[in-house]
């Protein structure tokens, strides 16, 4: 007979947890500006993580190791210390995107059994907002690694609906795991001399000493771009392409394919039906898939705090149009990054998910009215910046801040940022208090990391900045923000 008392033993290490008179692991999280406290026999014997990083750790005079996690947050790694030691992980009330971070936390600290329940979990209970950050899950997910059911989750809708990733803006940044792994389904709907195109395009992005002219490639040029797609190279079906496009297309590279490959290619266009040597892979197949009805399904907007018109006009200012666009022939559609009832408000967040995201724009509403303010980027958002100043400023005529036509206020407002001071880049210890900075003249920040506030300062061009600032002492609360990008409609 066995008896099991688990509930109690999960009870009473939890207790173990919270007494703070006999740690000897510090566990500092959040830039190092909060801590947490731990026994090292327990986080050894629980994570395997945790064994090979304490021994590696000195303790300090007072025999206390330190572990520093700078990129997680103190939320996250309490969950994560209650699961090692009580088996315990309360999921009520916290947003999906939580769920996906201490996913990957659990991942990082080998704690394969969390790990995959709440893969299981994403997967099964939040699809709709996997597909609705997809982007974020798919590039995050081939770089660890470990993820094989968000992966095959994924590349089911990839196979489907393959401009997804082949057509964004960072398909160049793909892992080479994320490649092979759509260029061996079967089922990836698209045809095979494009996804030629787009293997040549992604090899030829990971090596920038390339010639932009191909005929000016030496021999190790080929040499280089074969090395570079040995994984690939072989996953593609060269004996389901047209003969026109064998010429046009596969014939410039013949070098970095291997001689009894192009030969047998070669035979193949002239004797289809004689053996080769190489192995042929199936045509890919075509799927069938009907479509419900638009009219049944409901729209959703693509803002919670912009109308479709309030991008029009925005649209014509980046364009620095005289006349506003119409709804019929704007040129770009706006996508959304970020979103702070979603996402959360912390300033952090903001570098996390905007950080390499161009012609950008932020829209805030602000508390308690009907006022509508934002900013328009032209370049890219970076958090990489870790110099010791403030005042690190990119450059650029295209940037904006404006206030928009919205309930008591009758007409929109453009104002122009100061050219060599248009955005602020906010040093790595610092952005966890200060999210996207348009000049001297808008600023969102935080104090206590939980909310966003407001600031724009008297250097701003227009008057009615003027007229607010006076009126609210320089900062006030939001209700919500978003981040869009502008993308060029195809």
């Amino acid at each position: 007979m066995s008896l099991n008392f688990f509930d109690k033993l999960s009870q009473n290490l939890i207790e173990l947890l919270n007494d703070k008179d006999d740690f000897n692991v510090i566990i500092q999280v959040e830039n190092k500006e909060k801590t947490l406290t731990a026994h090292s026999n327990v986080l050894k014997f629980r994570s395997s993580y945790f064994c090979k990083e304490l021994e590696n750790i000195r303790p300090n005079e007072n025999n206390i190791k330190i572990i520093t996690k700078s990129n997680i947050s103190a939320q996250i790694f309490d969950v994560i210390l209650k699961y090692i030691y009580g088996g315990i992980v309360n999921l009520e009330n916290v947003e999906t995107r939580f769920i996906f971070d201490l996913m990957l936390a659990a991942n990082e600290f080998e704690l394969a059994e969390l790990s995959k329940k709440l893969e299981t979990i994403l997967i099964e209970d939040k699809a709709p907002w996997l597909k609705t950050h997809f982007t974020l899950v798919y590039h995050t997910i081939f770089v660890k690694e470990n993820f094989k059911n968000l992966e095959n989750f994924c590349n089911d809708i990839v196979v489907k609906y393959p401009n997804l990733i082949f057509d964004s803006s960072d398909f160049t940044s793909l892992p080479v795991t994320s490649l092979v792994s759509l260029l061996k389904r079967d089922d990836l709907q698209m045809k095979e001399i494009k996804i030629w195109d787009y293997v040549i395009k992604w090899g030829i992005a990971q090596n920038s000493t390339l010639p932009n002219n191909l005929k000016e490639w030496s021999k190790n040029d080929f040499l280089t771009l074969k090395t570079t797609l040995q994984q690939c190279l072989p996953l593609i079906r060269y004996f389901h392409i047209s003969n026109i496009e064998i010429y046009d297309k596969i014939m410039p590279y013949k070098k970095i394919l291997g001689k009894q490959l192009w030969e047998d290619i070669q035979q193949h266009l002239f004797a289809p039906d004689r053996p080769v040597e190489s192995i042929i892979l199936p045509a890919r197949s075509i799927l069938v898939t009907e479509l419900p009805p638009r009219t049944n399904e409901p729209k959703e907007p693509f803002s919670t705090i912009i109308s479709e018109d309030h991008a029009v006009e925005i649209s014509s200012w980046i364009d620095r149009k005289t006349t506003t666009y119409s709804t019929m022939n704007v040129p770009y559609k706006f996508e959304l990054v970020l979103r702070g009832t979603k996402d959360g408000f912390a300033p952090q967040t903001f570098w996390n998910i905007c950080h390499g995201y161009s012609r950008t724009v932020v829209v805030v509403k602000v508390k308690g009215t009907d006022e509508i303010i934002g900013g328009y980027n032209p370049l890219a958002w970076d958090n990489t910046y870790n110099g010791p100043e403030w005042d690190k400023w990119m450059e650029t005529e295209d940037s904006f801040i404006f206030s928009l036509k919205n309930g008591n206020l009758q007409n929109s407002i453009i104002s122009r940022v100061n050219t060599k001071y248009a955005i602020r880049n906010i040093p790595k210890n610092y952005q966890n208090q200060c999210g996207p900075y348009f000049g001297n003249d808008f600023c969102l920040y935080s104090n206590s990391k939980s909310d966003f506030n407001l600031d724009a300062s008297s250097y701003c061009s227009n008057s009615y900045y003027e007229k607010r600032l006076r009126t609210l002492s320089n900062s006030f609360s939001i209700d919500n923000y978003e981040v869009f990008k502008v993308v060029k409609k195809s």
